[in-house]
């Protein structure tokens, strides 16, 4: 995996967390304000948008609590961006770096609209489900950090496992970053959680030029934007989803014409690119939720993202299968054959992940983190 898709192979670590409601596992919190995440409730009775039934089938987490669709679709949405950005490294096996792709001319557009563009939006996803989980452990747990504890050293467990097949393997980062920064960030007010994330940010950009060092600071960023109840408003209208694409827009055209411009390889303008054009995609698929394709885009990529975490790592081996059948250097295949690989990896994941579903409360993979985060066997079918 390339640096930058750091998440889900590099970037993906996939997750009910990072699906932006670590909550499969827990209760729905109580209308209050105040508490572990500082975060406003709505009213009594208050309907949440945005954790409807509008494409059919339960709309609800394991433990009854309603799912937040719209972080259902942008998880799913990532994956497929950094399934297709990381075939190439995952197929490589033994090597996490390769000479991307972009490289070669037919591959220019993966460089200006894929790579980096995707781990971003997983890292602000798992900030959000931490503190989603936080929120809705505070209401059930004696010790809701030690819950979260157990949980990220799962999720290390699940990475270090992981490492065996491949070396570019992320959730690592994601666990030790959750133990280092997440976990203690929870004692700090909002503000100042709010404070340290665009310190954070700012710095991996200026002295690492971003990658892997941006994690933190968007993790942190993820539990701001919940801990203030923006994520509980995520969907109530279109109009600011709107305005804020826009504004990253126009900055993420003019990042893009520094990226193709720029000779350094400090990879700045990559990540400040990646990091506008993210939210470009985040913006956009906000957007369309509140149009008719709503049902169409749920139906694609809600299951693919409610099954992050098992189809992050069923990928490593479906990817290094489809390696061995076709043979030759992985870094010799075009862009149409990479894309070829994702298309078909993705639509058998899609299936699975549609069928299971309909069965069963979550992947199985989910089903195992949370039965090792709440220190009890969960029930797995419906």
């Amino acid at each position: 995996m390339t640096h930058d898709d750091a998440l889900p192979h590099a970037a993906r670590p996939a997750s009910e967390e990072t699906s932006g409601h670590g909550s499969d596992s827990a209760p729905a919190p109580s209308a209050h304000s105040g508490g572990p995440g500082d975060r406003p409730g709505p009213p009594q009775g208050a309907r949440r948008p945005g954790r409807g039934d509008d494409a059919g089938g339960p709309a609800t987490t394991g433990s009854g609590r309603p799912r937040i669709v719209a972080l259902d679709v942008v998880r799913g949405f990532a994956l497929c961006g950094i399934l297709l950005v990381n075939i190439q490294p995952i197929a490589n096996a033994g090597d996490v770096v390769l000479p991307p792709s972009a490289a070669r001319p037919e591959g220019a557009w993966m460089g200006l609209l894929a790579e980096q563009r995707f781990f971003p939006i997983f890292s602000l996803l798992f900030g959000i489900g931490f503190s989603l989980l936080l929120d809705s452990a505070a209401d059930r747990a004696a010790h809701p950090r030690l819950l979260l504890l157990r949980r990220l050293l799962a999720l290390l467990g699940f990475g270090l496992a992981h490492m065996l097949l491949w070396r570019g393997d992320i959730l690592t980062v994601y666990a030790v970053v959750g133990l280092v920064v997440l976990l203690p960030s929870t004692w700090l007010p909002r503000w100042a959680v709010t404070c340290l994330a665009a310190a954070l940010l700012a710095t991996s950009l200026i002295v690492y030029g971003g990658g892997t060092a941006l994690v933190p600071g968007l993790f942190l960023l993820g539990s701001a934007l919940t801990r203030y109840g923006l994520i509980d408003r995520i969907e109530r209208s279109i109009r600011v989803p709107a305005v804020v694409g826009v504004v990253f827009a126009a900055g993420a055209a003019a990042a893009l014409w520094w990226q193709a411009g720029d000779v350094s390889d400090s990879g700045l303008s990559m990540a400040v690119a990646g990091l506008l054009l993210a939210g470009v995609y985040v913006c956009a698929l906000l957007v369309l939720l509140g149009t008719p394709l709503r049902p169409a885009l749920r139906a694609v990529f809600a299951p693919l993202g409610r099954m992050a975490l098992t189809n992050y790592l069923s990928a490593t081996v479906l990817v290094l299968a489809a390696g061995h059948v076709l043979g030759g250097p992985p870094d010799g295949w075009s862009a149409t054959r990479v894309s070829l690989i994702a298309g078909a990896i993705l639509t058998a994941q899609w299936l699975w992940s549609a069928l299971w579903l309909r069965r069963h409360r979550q992947g199985p993979l989910e089903w195992l983190w949370r039965w090792a985060t709440w220190g009890r066997r969960p029930p797995l079918r419906r």
